[in-house]
């Protein structure tokens, strides 16, 4: 396996891969990504487990929107089954909980360390213990915590980005998908960083177009009927857009070419 460096253009070119796929199959791609949601609201609610079980299935379910875009990258249709790809049986599916399981003792490490912030504010209103109101979102403690925890969240974002992928379809084991995870995300960090600032001042036109539209409706109490979907649609496309940073940052001639996810022409 090779690990590519890539031009700062390359987040760009990310995202409007991920738009244009997503628009080949708009239904699918938004569906898909409604039961993404749903499994993980649902898994969450679980008794006593459940919040913790929702983030180990994350990397399984990102993998399955991953499978999804190979799928309507070709001109198909995903079906609802390929969003659980990673957990049918197979060689990798033991190695993929393992990454899940990862996730969720890291994360849960980021949220301790809040605690310790602001006494557990943010971490009770992150995990719906605690509503969020502005007289606790404006506290310097809870604003403290906030940033702490992205500043955190950063690195474990850049260890999972390819990592579900690599487990998948390089076969990689779990310690090792994480560190050239890492790397990639790192060694490419201005393609990474254009890549979120597209989609930063995507949402952000989401966000205004959905304003807009509500003034010209004459009713404000639309707004979140208007921007829910909206927000919800360019979230899918984020996720259809992820594939393509793994394309771009990996590529291998050790692996069967159709375990892996096939080249893509911009």
């Amino acid at each position: 396996m090779k690990l590519n460096i890539v031009p700062a253009g390359a987040g760009l070119k990310w995202a409007r891969q991920g738009m244009r796929t997503f628009w080949r199959q708009p239904l699918a791609m938004s569906g898909l990504f409604f039961i993404f949601m749903a499994t993980v609201s649902l898994v969450s609610v679980v008794p006593f487990i459940g919040g913790a079980l929702a983030l180990v299935v994350l990397p399984a379910l990102t993998l399955g929107m991953m499978a999804a875009t190979q799928i309507a990258s070709e001109g198909k249709f995903p079906m609802p089954s390929v969003l659980f790809s990673a957990f049918k049986a197979g060689a990798h599916r033991k190695t993929m909980f393992h990454l899940g399981g990862w996730y969720a003792l890291i994360f849960l490490a980021v949220m301790l360390v809040s605690t310790l912030v602001d006494g557990g504010t943010f971490a009770k209103v992150y995990f719906g213990g605690a509503p969020m109101t502005p007289e606790v979102v404006s506290t310097d403690s809870f604003q403290a915590a906030l940033w702490v925890s992205m500043l955190l969240y950063l690195p474990l974002s850049m260890m999972f980005w390819h990592a579900p992928a690599l487990v998948h379809w390089y076969g990689m084991p779990a310690g090792k998908s994480l560190f050239f995870s890492l790397m990639a995300c790192w060694r490419n960090l201005k393609a990474f960083v254009v890549y979120v600032i597209v989609w930063f001042v995507v949402f952000m036109a989401a966000g205004t177009v959905s304003l807009l539209v509500t003034s010209l409706l004459g009713d404000p109490q639309l707004m979140m009927a208007v921007f829910m979907p909206m927000a919800l649609m360019v979230a899918a496309m984020f996720f259809t857009s992820m594939l393509f940073s793994v394309r771009d940052c990996f590529s291998t001639e050790a692996v069967d070419e159709s375990s892996r996810p096939p080249a893509a022409s911009d």
